[in-house]
C-alpha cells in the first residue's frame, strides 16, 4: 500500500522582473518573505538560515496565487497582500499589533511611525514600533516599507539595499519621499 503525504511547510524561489525573491510558509501561513536580491542563491540561503523553513518546495494553491502576486506587484501592479495568511507564531502582543497595523495600509499608503503605533494602539512608541518593523519576518505582505520617519522623511529599512530599497518600492506604488525635484533651470530666454 502506497501512502501519500501532504507536505504543507515549504519555500521558493521566484525570478521578479525586480531580482530573485524569496517565500517560506507552515502549514498556517506565510512565515518569511525575502526581498530582491540578484542572485537566486543569495535568496536561498537567506531563506534557509531561518529555523522553521523547511526544504520542501512542493506549492499548495495560496502559495501558487501568493507567487503570482508577488510578481504582480514587481511588475507595477497594484496589488493587496491583505487576504494573505501569515503564521507569526512566537511573536509578542506589541509586534503583532504594530504589524496587524501596517497590514491595513493600502498600496501606496503611508504613514509614519508615530502614527502607526498610536492606530495599533502604542502612542509614544514610534521607536520601539521602528525596531518591531525591522525584525518583520515578511515585508511586503507586512507593508513596512510604507513606514516613514517623521516629517515624511524615508527613515531606515532593514531589508537588502536599505533606504534605497524602500524608496524604489514606495516609487513602484507612485510614493515620491524626499526633497522635491530641482526646478527647471531656465528656458534660455
Amino acid at each position: 500500500m502506497v501512502t501519500t503525504v501532504s507536505i504543507t511547510a515549504g519555500h521558493a524561489v521566484l525570478e521578479t522582473v525586480i531580482g530573485f525573491m524569496g517565500i517560506a510558509w507552515s502549514e498556517k501561513g506565510l512565515i518569511r518573505l525575502c526581498l530582491p536580491e540578484r542572485s537566486r542563491e543569495t535568496v536561498e540561503r537567506r531563506l534557509l538560515r531561518h529555523g522553521g523553513v523547511s526544504s520542501a518546495t512542493a506549492q499548495p494553491p495560496w502559495v501558487l496565487e501568493l507567487i503570482a502576486a508577488i510578481k504582480a506587484y514587481a511588475a507595477g501592479e497594484d496589488i493587496d497582500f491583505s487576504a494573505v495568511p501569515v503564521d507569526l507564531d512566537g511573536v509578542d502582543d506589541f509586534r503583532l499589533a504594530i504589524y496587524d497595523a501596517a497590514r491595513k495600509l493600502s498600496f501606496g499608503e503611508t504613514t509614519t511611525y508615530g502614527e502607526l503605533a498610536k492606530t495599533a494602539g502604542h502612542a509614544g512608541l514610534a521607536r520601539e514600533t521602528g525596531a518591531a518593523l525591522g525584525s518583520n519576518p515578511v515585508p511586503l505582505v507586512i507593508p513596512c516599507h510604507r513606514i516613514l520617519a517623521a516629517g515624511g522623511k524615508i527613515g531606515g529599512f532593514s531589508a537588502p539595499g536599505g533606504s534605497i530599497t524602500k524608496e524604489k518600492m514606495l516609487a513602484m506604488e507612485g510614493v515620491r519621499v524626499g526633497p522635491p525635484p530641482p526646478a527647471q533651470v531656465s528656458f534660455g530666454f
